[in-house]
This record gives C-alpha cells, structure tokens and sequence, in this order.
C-alpha cells in the first residue's frame, strides 16, 4: 500500500548555488510512504505522518542555508559547535560564513536541487518513523505564482527563533497597486530588482573590502543563538535603513514607489513565503 499528503508543509531556507550565489527559497514538501497495513489497517496514521514530518523539515531545513556538502566549490571547517565556510562562485567570487552549527543544513549532495535535497531528507526521514516502512519518498514542488516574485535571503538579529539565522530566505510573490489599480510594471521592476538578493540592515554592515577589485560587504551580529558573520559581493546586496522583518520590506518598497510616483495612491503587498506577508500604504486626497 501507499500512503501520500501533498502539500504537507512548506520549508523557508536558502542554499548556495554556484551561478546565483545565496538563494532565498520557499517550497512545499510531499511525501509517499509504502508499507503495509498495520492493526488498524492503516501504513500509518496521517496525524503522525504530518506531525513527525513537520517536526523534523521544521528542525534540520526550515530556516537554514543548505549546503552542499560534497561540493568541490566549499570549503568546511567545523570548530566546536560552529561553522566556517566558503564558497567559489562561478564569477571567481566566494561567500563566507561563520555561525553556530544549528543554522546549517550539510546536504550529503554534490550540488543542490529539489531532487537531492528530497533525497537526503527522505533518507533521514525514514528513521523517524517508528512503523517499519518499506520505503519512504519526499518530493518538493514550489507555489504556482502567476505574476512578479522574487528570492531573497536575510537574516533578523532580533528574532528570538529562527528567523534570526543570518542566511535563511524565501521565494515571495509581490502585488501592487498604483491608483488602485494593479501595477504588472511596477511588480517585475521589484521582481528584477530582488532577484536571488541578500537584503541587509545597514546598521549590520561592519566591513567593507575590495577583494581582486571587487567590493564585498561584511555583515555581522551576536544573537540569541550566537555569533553571526557573512561576506558577500556587494553585486548580490540591496541594503536598506531598517530591519528586514517583512513589514519592513513592504513599507520600504511602498517608499521608494512612492518616491518614484509622488501623489499617486498606493498600495503593496509583500509576501514572506507562501501565504503570509505585510502590506503597506500611501493615502492622498
């Protein structure tokens, strides 16, 4: 027998790509379970199924950068219960990261897609399970978004969970609305503006350097869960004065726009992941 749930739930995190560098990415897991039936004629019951499969993407990949692990672009050292990598991007570029072990996924992969990410998951996941399965599947799809999303990743030194992790993203859709009408134009300019961007807190910024003529940020910041420090070229930021909780990143889109169009009423809607976001608004008589 089989058992499925589509759409269990969904993961927000980022992984590092060789050409798009940090990718902020949202997707939604489905899972297969092939058994046989038990005493109550079930592979396993779908209360446990949900709760044992949320519990564990919730703790290993939910709000972390996945890595890698395999890869000949990283560079791993482990030191103590802390992490140190680098990353080789394709452009000559790299990407540095020092920060407490818990907010990295090692993906025993070569390279990062839904389907060995899926693989690795599954191949952890079956153990969870206390029923003996005869085999586990996991796949992940991403939401359908008609219109402008972008990725982004970013990190929020004041959170007291995980969103305080300073490498972790989201795929968003973004609508807005120019005169209350809605703006397709407006919404692909945010979509290429943020495509595959860090967005950070200039407050976090505590270095700036030129590496082989190329500038890089370096952000930085003590959390509730550690130190955090990153290094990336400034060619893959969009820094903002404020933090960078999605309220935040609405009010800031809806300022710029409403620089860009004084007078006009305005409004955007911004999205963190699937299905829950901040809007903000611009009023004029």
């Amino acid at each position: 027998m089989l058992l499925f749930v589509d759409n269990l739930t969904n993961v927000d995190f980022s992984y590092l790509d060789p050409a798009r560098g940090v990718v902020g990415e949202t997707w939604l897991a489905n899972i297969r379970l092939h058994g046989d039936l038990d005493e109550q004629s079930m592979v396993c019951d779908f209360g446990q199924v949900k709760s044992i499969t949320r519990q564990w993407l919730d703790t290993e990949l939910d709000h972390r950068l996945a890595v890698p692990a395999h890869s000949e672009r990283l560079s791993l050292r482990h030191d103590g219960d802390r992490l140190e990598l680098s990353w080789q991007l394709d452009s000559g570029d790299f990407i540095e990261l020092s920060c407490p072990r818990e907010s990295v996924a090692l993906v025993q992969a070569a390279e990062l897609s839904p389907t060995s990410v899926a693989q690795w998951c599954a191949t952890q996941l079956m153990q969870a399970f206390a029923n003996p399965l005869q085999k586990l599947e996991l796949d992940f799809t991403t939401e359908i978004i008609e219109g402008a999303f972008y990725h982004y990743s970013h990190g929020l030194k004041k959170h007291d969970g995980n969103c305080q992790r300073i490498a972790h993203g989201h795929r968003s859709r973004i609508d807005i609305w120019l005169d209350d009408s809605k703006s397709p134009a407006l919404e692909q300019q945010w979509s290429e503006r943020w495509r595959d961007i860090y967005i950070g807190t200039r407050e976090d910024i505590v270095g700036e350097e030129l590496c082989q003529g190329r500038p890089y940020y370096q952000f930085a910041y003590q959390a509730p869960q550690g130190h955090f420090r990153l290094s990336l070229p400034q060619t893959q930021c969009y820094i903002i004065d404020s933090d960078t909780t999605v309220e935040c990143l609405a009010e800031h889109i809806a300022a710029v726009i409403s620089a860009e169009h004084p007078g006009r009423r305005l409004r955007v809607r911004a999205y963190e992941g699937i299905n829950k976001g901040a809007e903000a608004f611009r009023h004029y008589s």
